[in-house]
C-alpha cells in the first residue's frame, strides 16, 4: 500500500476539493460524481432488459404464433386451435402486464370431443410452447376433502413438484383435468348426501379453480399435523378440463328440435362434431356439471373426431410422430423400418372401427411391431437391416418368438 494519501478520483481525476465527497480505498478513490453517473447507466441497462422482455413476451402471446406451433404437432381441429390459442394468449397476457386500476377475470378452459381426439395434446403442446409447469390430473380419482382418494389440492401438490419445488414456476403453470364429464352429478336436482366422486369434488374445486391460496406439504406426500407447508396462490394457474362427454350431443339435438317451429319446419342433419360446437352452459348444467362450476370456464372448445386421412397424417406427418418414434428405436440397433401405404391405410381404418382415437393407433403399432422389438438384437446377429410392415402383418402380427 501507498503512503501517500490519496486526493483526487480515480476514475475522473477530479481533486477531491472540487466534488462533493472523495471516497478513498486501497490506491484507488471514487468521487461521488462518478458513483452517480454509474448508478444512472445500471438503470438505463435495466430499463433496456426491460423493455426487451417485455417485447419478448408480448410477441410470445401472439395467438397466431400459439396456433402455428399447435399446427406442428397436432392434426386437424383448426377451430379448437384458434379458440385456445386466443385463451391461452389472453390468460398469459393478464399475468405478465397486469392493468394497474382494475382486474382482468380468470378465464379456464374446457375441452369437449371423444377419446383420443387430442385434448391433452392440445393442453401439453400449449405448455411446452410457453415453457411452464404441466400437469395432467384424473377427475375420477379425486374426492372432497375428508374423503378416500386424492383431494382436489393435490393437483397443486403435483405442479409443485412439476416445477422442481419452485413456487413461483407452478403459481403459472398449467393443470389439465381429465374426464371432467366423469364427475357429473347423476341428475338434474341437487341431491341432499353429496356424491364424493360427483358434485361434490365439482364443490371443492371452485374456490381452486377461481383462485385461492392453497397450503400443500412441502416435501411432498399428505398433509399431517405439525408439517411444513407451502402457500400456494391458484389465481394465475391455467386450467384445462377435457372430457367426451358422451351423450351430451343428445342433449343438444333435442334442443335444437325443441326451437324449431311451424308446420312443415326442416330441421337440419348436423354431424355430431358441428352439435358439440353448438354446445351451451345450459347444456352442460342438464348434462350435470353445476352452474357455478360451468362459469369457472369461460372458453368451452369442442374437438373434432379424427377422419382416416388425418389419422394417417398424425402416424406420419406431424412432430413427434408415432412412426418416427418407432423408426428411432429400431435404428439405435441398425434396422430400418418402414410401412407400406396400405400398412397405414388400414391402421387408420382399424381404429375409426374401435373409436379409440390416435391412441388406438398406439396400441395397434405396439402389437404389430412386439415380436419384432423382441427378437430385434437376433435380426442384428443374422443381418436384418430392413423391416418392412405389410397390410398383411397387421391383419395377422406375428407371434413373438421366444
Amino acid at each position: 500500500m501507498s503512503d501517500t494519501k490519496i486526493n483526487h478520483c480515480s476514475f475522473c481525476g477530479n481533486h477531491k476539493e472540487a466534488v462533493k465527497k472523495l471516497i478513498v480505498g486501497e490506491d484507488v478513490a471514487i468521487c461521488s460524481e462518478c458513483i452517480d453517473l454509474c448508478v444512472h447507466l445500471i438503470e438505463d441497462d435495466a430499463t433496456v432488459v426491460k423493455t426487451e422482455e417485455s417485447k419478448t413476451d408480448t410477441e410470445k402471446f401472439d395467438p397466431q404464433l400459439i396456433k402455428a406451433y399447435l399446427d406442428d404437432y397436432v392434426i386437424g381441429q383448426d377451430n379448437a386451435k384458434t379458440v385456445l390459442s386466443v385463451a391461452i394468449a389472453n390468460h398469459y397476457k393478464r399475468i405478465h402486464k397486469p392493468p394497474k386500476d382494475f382486474e382482468i377475470t380468470k378465464g379456464n378452459v374446457l375441452i369437449i370431443g371423444p377419446t383420443g381426439s387430442g385434448k391433452t395434446l392440445l393442453a401439453k403442446t400449449v405448455a411446452k410452447y410457453l415453457d411452464v409447469p404441466f400437469v395432467v390430473a384424473d377427475a375420477t380419482s379425486l374426492t372432497e376433502a375428508g374423503y378416500v382418494g386424492d383431494d382436489v389440492e393435490s393437483m397443486i401438490q403435483m405442479l409443485l413438484n412439476a416445477a422442481g419445488g419452485d413456487k413461483s414456476k407452478a403459481e403459472r403453470g398449467i393443470v389439465f383435468i381429465d374426464e371432467i364429464d366423469k364427475i357429473a352429478r347423476k341428475g338434474e336436482s341437487t341431491s341432499i348426501t353429496r356424491d364424493v366422486s360427483g358434485e361434490g369434488v365439482q364443490q371443492a374445486l371452485l374456490k381452486l379453480v377461481e383462485g385461492t391460496v392453497c397450503r400443500v406439504p412441502a416435501g411432498g406426500g399428505r398433509k399431517h399435523p405439525g408439517g411444513d407447508m407451502i402457500e400456494v396462490n391458484t389465481k394465475n394457474i391455467l386450467f384445462i378440463a377435457g372430457g367426451a362427454f358422451v351423450g351430451l350431443k343428445d342433449l343438444i339435438k333435442n334442443r335444437v328440435k325443441g326451437t324449431t317451429i311451424g308446420f312443415g319446419a326442416k330441421i337440419d342433419s348436423k354431424s355430431d362434431d358441428l352439435e358439440l360446437a353448438e354446445v351451451t352452459p345450459d347444456d352442460l348444467t342438464r348434462f350435470g356439471m353445476i352452474p357455478e362450476f360451468i362459469g369457472r370456464f369461460t372458453t368451452t372448445v369442442s374437438i373434432e373426431t379424427l377422419s382416416k386421412e388425418q389419422l394417417i397424417h398424425v402416424l406420419t406427418g406431424v412432430k413427434n410422430n408415432y412412426i418416427d418414434q418407432y423408426k428411432y428405436l429400431f435404428s439405435l440397433d441398425e434396422v430400418e423400418l418402414s410401412f407400406t401405404p396400405d400398412a397405414l391405410d388400414l391402421l387408420a381404418e382399424n381404429t375409426l372401427k374401435l373409436k379409440t382415437g390416435a391412441r388406438g393407433l398406439h396400441t395397434q403399432l405396439e402389437k404389430v411391431l412386439m415380436p419384432h422389438m423382441f427378437n430385434i438384437q437376433k435380426y442384428k446377429t443374422n443381418g436384418v437391416k430392413k423391416i418392412n410392415i405389410s397390410q398383411e402383418q397387421i391383419l395377422k402380427p406375428k407371434p413373438i418368438a421366444v
